[in-house]
């Protein structure tokens, strides 16, 4: 008789490669070299770009191979700057990219990377919606250049194949996803992760959080992918406390950054969430960066997902060190920690108009990350699951 068995796993890992530590910007040479590049360009905020001894720092390990520094990365990844990157590599004549700071400089650099590559408009490569209501990504076939990041904040964005750009005339999200977009690994050091306020460090570091939880949701066992994300979210809880007591505790910032690449590739393997779509929706309305507002939202996701994957709610439940086992203590428990890391409670806190509402649970249905979670909602569900939010 052939034994059987419930369990059917396929993981895949792409090629990444994770530098922490004070030496580790020493790799970067040796990556370039790897790929036979030679004229990297720098993709970073203004912020960032400021921080003398940081910059120097990354200038004098690429020394001659470095030739520009795009400069001009704005919040939200608005269409306008995209362009404006991608048309500066093409004018450096570059062959590596360099992300230095947090999720806006990962994902400008990347999208640049993709229309640079495509050579089209972003509303003829971006993900959209079928005449029969699929939500498709078209297959970029071109090559793409070599990217690595360099952080500030812990985001989940390092190791992603998709890139976000917002258009500010219409207020949408226009998605790009490349899996050949994908940076070749990243580079954490502790003067560069120190140069981002404290504040950026924290809602950098709920998006993480929140990523976490809501791939541990899902309904597609992948016990690799869960080893990732449950160890993030242990992380996360432990460490955020130390970066907010002590924001010089670079140690504990370069262990949230290393929270955020599990979180990222492990949410890469269990799918995004209904929190992420609708943070992705309402974050450009807001006041607050993303991960806030996914925080803020992530209970509300956790209530709506619980007739069908109350069991995984209440597994959470090991990881946040609780001994009640249930999905309504897993809440509950989610609810206080995000008390304790003084994450606004209602979507008006944080600046949100309930006008504007309607319009962002249209852009929340358009989103791929909404297919992801164990309880697809309709676009009534989101209306009223923002509406309680409120």
């Amino acid at each position: 008789m052939t034994p059987k068995s419930d369990l059917n796993v396929r993981h895949t890992s792409p090629a990444f490669r994770t530098f922490a530590g004070e030496r580790a910007l020493t790799a970067l040479p040796r990556e370039l070299d790897r790929t036979g590049s030679s004229r990297a360009v720098i993709i970073c905020i203004p912020a960032v770009a400021a921080h003398g001894e940081a910059m120097a720092r990354v200038r004098a390990v690429l020394g001659e191979r470095l030739v520009g520094q795009f400069d001009g990365v704005e919040e939200h990844s608005p269409l306008p700057s995209v362009e404006q990157a991608r048309d500066f590599l093409a004018e450096c004549k570059a062959d590596a990219v360099i992300a230095i700071g947090g999720g806006s400089s990962v994902v400008t650099a990347r999208a640049a990377t993709i229309l640079l590559g495509e050579g089209q408009g972003i509303r003829e490569l971006c993900t959209r919606r079928e005449a029969d209501g699929r939500l498709v990504s078209p297959r970029l076939s071109a090559p793409k250049l070599p990217q690595w990041v360099v952080p500030s904040s812990p985001t989940t964005a390092y190791a992603k194949a998709g890139a976000a750009v917002r258009d500010p005339e219409t207020g949408e999200r226009l998605a790009l996803f490349d899996p050949k977009a994908r940076a070749q690994g990243v580079v954490l050091d502790p003067v560069v992760a120190l140069t981002a306020p404290p504040r950026l460090s924290w809602s950098a570091a709920l998006n993480v959080l929140a990523m976490a939880v809501e791939g541990l949701q899902s309904l597609n066992s992948d016990p690799l992918a869960e080893a990732s994300l449950a160890h993030a979210l242990r992380t996360v809880v432990t460490r955020l406390p130390r970066v907010a007591a002590d924001p010089s505790d670079a140690t504990a910032r370069l262990e949230l950054m290393l929270a955020a690449v599990m979180s990222g590739q492990g949410s890469d393997h269990t799918g995004g969430g209904l929190a992420q779509a609708l943070a992705h929706a309402i974050g450009p309305r807001s006041s607050a960066p993303n991960g806030v507002v996914e925080a803020l939202l992530l209970p509300h996701a956790l209530r709506f997902n619980q007739p069908v994957a109350g069991h995984r709610i209440a597994a959470l439940g090991e990881y946040l060190g609780l001994r009640e086992a249930s999905p309504e203590a897993v809440v509950a428990e989610v609810e206080r920690l995000l008390a304790t890391f003084d994450v606004p409670r209602r979507l008006q806190d944080i600046d949100v108009a309930k006008e504007a509402l309607a319009e962002a649970a249209v852009h929340a249905m358009d989103d791929w990350a909404i297919t992801a979670g164990p309880r697809p909602p309709e676009a009534d569900d989101v209306r009223a699951l923002l509406d309680a939010a409120w």
